[in-house]
């Protein structure tokens, strides 16, 4: 008897509480306790969760971003001039996501998913959370392919590997983004999937990169989305983590993936902007003491999967913008020590006309060594180490100091694999044609090249790699193999005949 009435009992209680609870979400509702810039303080949502959705009256949308015990605060995701405090705002119960899915490939989106390039809804119902966490150590494989830029200068100097983390950083107009387009144009035939990711930038300029993407030929394997300068802070602030979202869904695919944030000073300033409107401690230089927390766990979430996960990969570009020169200011400082390494554009190398404006010296690949086409690695070392000392030898020699044959030698060598490694934007080239540019140089080939003629010296050996030695071609690029001393030396010899009948070098 007191066992049934015990199980009656609790029954009654179940059904009591699962009543409660319904009447709790149904009932449950908010009031703006003050509002600014872009961010609300909002009180009675006691059970509400981190990153939910909120809507206001005339469909604005804001975000939870801070929790606390009387109040929450919230950062709004478009345009809250019409609010006031008093207003209600009521729950989603939705965790802010993104659609994902193929629908997404050659258009242009905001964080919401919100369609901004004027071709229709998009064609995909598949959601993904904006905030995830990053794939599980044990789920990762080594970094080895690699992702070829176009760009001789990194791909010779600082390789990036697929699943890399290789930072892009510089002065203002030093052609960082320059740098990103490039290597993403030159994924057109890869399979690699391109996803720009615009933060706080002048739509000018959005539209610009857009327009040259379209140009090119690869906006139909990228994805741009965007969160312009004129958005709400909590628009810029989640625009990286929307894009990274976009991009695991393919790399779950088995599927390449490139994601370049343009740029992550823009996304610090938009995070400050939201944490000191809401009260959050500030750390040192006034931002706040959390800012490597949140483009760590943005930039960790980039990598290569083992193939039972999925086997794709995420590589990112992150860009950041420096004042002066300055590398160790604190947000360069921060990502740095996130990335896997940095390449570093020289103001000073921009304004003499060297482009891209690479310092060697400041610029490293702590991975991508080990994904590098295996032809490159013997040829690379001995430019890489010879490029250095040239520098410090060219600086003496502007003093005027007479220089015996050697030193020259040593100059013109170094001025030749200088005017190698400059190339103009929109021309990236293939691995082949690097590696063969780099065996002519290392050879002494181009040391006698007038200073006129070292493009065309190049597009020489270029044409003659193609014509005459097309299988080398595909063993460099395709079979990923080395050149034998043999081969290396008919290309030589070959190309020596070509540039003499090409009439580049100097008339002594």
């Amino acid at each position: 008897m007191l066992k049934k009435a015990s199980k009656e009992a609790d029954k009654v209680i179940t059904e009591a509480l699962k009543k409660t609870k319904m009447d709790l979400n149904v009932s449950e509702t908010s009031t703006i306790i003050s509002i600014s810039s872009g961010t609300a303080e909002v009180s009675g949502l006691s059970k509400v969760k981190m990153n939910e959705l909120l809507t206001f009256k005339n469909n604005v949308i804001g975000m939870v971003q801070t929790l606390s015990a009387d109040k929450v605060g919230i950062v709004f995701l478009t345009n809250a001039d019409t609010l006031k405090a008093g207003d209600q705002a009521k729950r989603t119960h939705r965790v802010l996501d993104v659609p994902v899915g193929e629908a997404l490939l050659g258009r242009v989106i905001n964080p919401l998913g919100q369609p901004l390039d004027n071709k229709g809804p998009l064609a995909t119902t598949e959601t993904l959370p904006v905030e995830r966490e990053a794939a599980p150590i044990m789920h990762r494989a080594p970094v080895d392919t690699p992702l070829q830029t176009g760009l001789k200068a990194i791909d010779s100097f600082t390789p990036i590997g697929r699943g890399q983390r290789e930072l892009i950083l510089g002065d203002r107009q030093t052609g960082k983004t320059a740098i990103a387009l490039d290597t993403m144009i030159n994924q057109k035939d890869t399979g690699v999937i391109s996803i720009y990711c615009s933060i706080g930038q002048r739509a000018s300029n959005t539209a610009r990169v857009i327009a040259d993407l379209e140009k090119y030929g690869v906006m139909n394997n990228t994805i741009v989305v965007v969160a312009s300068g004129d958005d709400e802070a909590g628009m810029q602030y989640i625009a990286p983590y929307a894009a990274t979202s976009i991009g695991e869904w393919f790399m779950a695919r088995g599927k390449d993936v490139l994601i370049v944030y343009d740029d992550l000073t823009a996304h610090a300033r938009a995070y400050r902007q939201m944490s000191l409107l809401l009260r959050t401690p500030p750390g040192r230089e006034a931002f706040p003491g959390d800012i490597f927390y949140i483009h760590s766990r943005l930039l960790e979430r980039s990598t290569h999967l083992r193939p039972e996960f999925g086997g794709g990969s995420l590589t990112a570009l992150p860009i950041v913008s420096t004042e002066a020169g300055n590398i160790s200011a604190y947000i360069p400082t921060n990502i740095i020590s996130i990335t896997d390494g940095q390449i570093y554009l020289s103001t000073s190398l921009f304004q003499k006309g060297i482009l891209p404006a690479i310092d060697t010296g400041r610029s490293v690949s702590r991975v991508g060594g080990d994904a590098q086409l295996p032809a490159y690695r013997s040829l690379v070392g001995p430019l890489k180490l010879f490029f250095s000392q040239f520098e410090e030898l060219e600086s003496f020699a502007k003093f005027g100091t007479q220089l015996d044959t050697e030193t020259v030698q040593r100059l013109n060598r170094g001025r030749a694999i200088r005017a190698v490694m400059e190339q103009v934007q929109y021309h990236p080239m293939p691995a082949a044609q690097q590696v063969a540019i780099f065996l002519a140089t290392n050879s002494g080939l181009l040391d006698g090249v007038a200073e006129d003629k070292f493009t065309l010296a190049q597009e020489i050996i270029a044409k003659t790699l193609a014509q005459q030695f097309p299988q080398l071609v595909k063993a460099v690029e395709e079979e990923r193999k080395k050149l034998t001393p043999e081969e290396q030396q008919r290309l030589i010899n070959a190309f020596k005949k070509a540039l003499e009948k090409g009439k580049v070098f100097k008339i002594e």
